[in-house]
Formats: structure tokens, sequence, C-alpha cells
């Protein structure tokens, strides 16, 4: 019989999310939304893969 895991996995959601709202409004703010929010988009995809890596390592 296999034992789940006690741990809990990190999660990188909120940081893609923020990432995303937080190059829009930048964007925005600068008179290039689109470009702000790709560029956020672009943070926050690399964030959530640098909590996945770190995370499956802890594993």
């Amino acid at each position: 019989m296999q034992s789940t895991p006690s741990r809990t996995p990190m999660a990188g959601g909120f940081l893609l999310t923020a990432s995303i709202l937080v190059g829009a409004v930048a964007g925005a703010l600068r008179g290039e939304a689109t470009v702000g929010l790709l560029a956020g988009l672009a943070v926050g995809c690399l964030l959530t893969l640098a909590v996945w890596l770190i995370d499956r390592a802890r594993g």
C-alpha cells in the first residue's frame, strides 16, 4: 500500500495572476496596455516555473 505525501505542494497561481494585473496596469499607465500585459504574463510564467521547480526539488 502506498502512502500519500504529507507535505502540501506550493502553488504559484497568485504570482501569475498578480504579475499579469500589475503588468497590464503599468502598461496602461505608459499607454501600452497590451505590451504590459504580455510582459506581466512572461514574468508570471517565469515565477510560476521557479515555484514549481523549487517545490519539485523539495519533494
